[in-house]
């Protein structure tokens, strides 16, 4: 009883290890790179990544003046 038990768990591990290498085997690589996806300024999904725009100076809101006349 014991020595099946321990043929039925090596039989198991034996056979997840072989559908593991397979599974590796027949990977489509699966970097990061290649499962990332935009979207488009129309809304579309795509998997180029948006060209940069061109930068803009970053001018700081006009402020109200604070010097008030002191009555």
């Amino acid at each position: 009883m014991k020595k099946q038990l321990e043929k039925n768990r090596q039989k198991k591990k034996e056979d997840k290890e072989q559908r593991k290498q397979e599974r590796q085997q027949n990977s489509s690589g699966g970097d990061l790179e290649s499962m990332m996806a935009y979207v488009n300024e129309f809304g579309e999904i795509v998997s180029t990544p948006p060209e940069k725009p061109a930068a803009r100076p970053i001018t700081p809101p006009a402020r109200p003046s604070t010097n008030k006349e002191r009555e």
